[in-house]
């Protein structure tokens, strides 16, 4: 980290300044939250054991879902799967994704436990990205769930008969406004690992980045070829939740940028399935109510308003006008971050989600 330290000084005034800027932000976020009607939904009489994939962000969430919504929340690791489904006897065993994490003879596990009456149903939080190993997984479960719309048909293809559209979200306990140093502000800021697309649209912004405040955190950065020049900026290796919060909380503006679909793109993807859908990263941004520049998906609309709650780009220059015209646009910029805070908390949490799985499997 002193590599960033080093790399974005500050004058006392520039301190006080962002000081200043900062509270201002911290107490409108505050003020949006305190107008956002409780969520209130019934309690299903439906006892849920669930095996988490190991993806913090989305586990939590998952979990104070089902502990508020469900009338019993069991959690095991994938290894104690079996043993404590013949143990507990729950009416769902709720796995996510399934994959990475998970024994070999995961899907015979899934069987044993179907033979005992128990339904079974999988969430993939990963597609279209390892649909080469999702395909026969699918077929183990009751009820597949997925956050990529354009793998609905692709699951009913291969014969799963129960295939349903289900959108990540957040937990409002993990995603939320706080305050934050100057250490942690910034003002452009990108998350995430260094697939190709991404590696080749920051090599394109690397000359324009260089007199601005900036963090570049994630894996296999070295892959720039202009990494030389951003190599200050980089913070490498991955990022605990806690600090990916504290940084979307303190920059003015946050890319998003999605991964590639294409086979061998980093990816177990031998169909090319393409992706509509967005990623998880779209709802963290947003919940922490900051300005969100994202590439555009057409599943975007469905939960987003460019121009009015988040802001889309397409190509390196239009990313370089956009953050160019919001840096020198402060009201714009905190308006539309306080309208994604507004939606994300409104609409997009796991609470959404659970209330609307447990609906299903019911």
């Amino acid at each position: 980290m002193n590599t960033l330290k080093n790399a974005n000084k500050s004058t006392p005034s520039m301190v006080y300044q962002a000081g200043y800027l900062e509270g201002y932000r911290y107490g409108g976020c505050q003020a949006i939250l305190e107008r956002i009607p409780p969520q209130i939904f019934g309690k299903k009489n439906i006892r849920v054991l669930y095996i988490p994939q190991g993806f913090d962000a989305i586990d939590q969430g998952v979990s104070e879902a089902l502990q508020q919504l469900a009338s019993e929340c069991i959690i095991a690791t994938p290894d104690k799967m079996l043993e404590t489904a013949i143990r507990s006897r729950p009416d769902l065993v709720l796995v996510m994704n399934g994959l990475h994490v998970f024994p070999a003879d995961h899907p015979d596990h899934i069987s044993k436990i179907r033979q005992l009456g128990i339904k079974t149903a999988v969430w993939f939080a990963d597609d279209p990205y390892f649909t080469d190993d999702t395909v026969e997984l699918s077929a183990a479960y009751d009820v597949v769930f997925t956050h990529e719309q354009d793998c609905i048909s692709f699951y009913k293809e291969v014969g799963c008969s129960q295939v349903y559209y289900l959108p990540l979200a957040i937990s409002p306990a993990m995603f939320a406004p706080i305050r934050t140093t100057r250490e942690q502000q910034f003002d452009i800021c990108f998350i995430g690992s260094a697939f190709w697309n991404r590696v080749e649209l920051f090599d394109q912004l690397a000359p324009f980045l260089l007199d601005k405040r900036v963090i570049i955190a994630g894996g296999h950065w070295d892959r720039l070829k202009h990494y030389d020049q951003l190599s200050r900026f980089i913070r490498s290796g991955w990022v605990p939740v806690p600090e990916t919060v504290a940084y979307y909380n303190g920059s003015r503006i946050v890319i998003n940028l999605h991964r590639p679909t294409t086979a061998g793109s980093d990816n177990r993807n031998g169909k090319g399935i393409s992706g509509s859908s967005i990623n998880p990263r779209t709802y963290e941004i947003s919940a922490c109510g900051t300005l969100q520049i994202t590439d555009v998906r057409s599943d975007l609309l469905r939960h987003y308003r460019p121009g009015y709650d988040i802001e889309t780009f397409h190509g390196a220059s239009d990313l370089r006008s956009k953050i160019d015209y919001y840096l020198q646009h402060e009201e714009e910029r905190r308006a539309i971050a306080w309208r994604s805070l507004w939606t994300t908390r409104q609409y997009h949490t796991f609470a959404h989600r659970v209330n609307e799985l447990l609906e299903i499997v019911s």
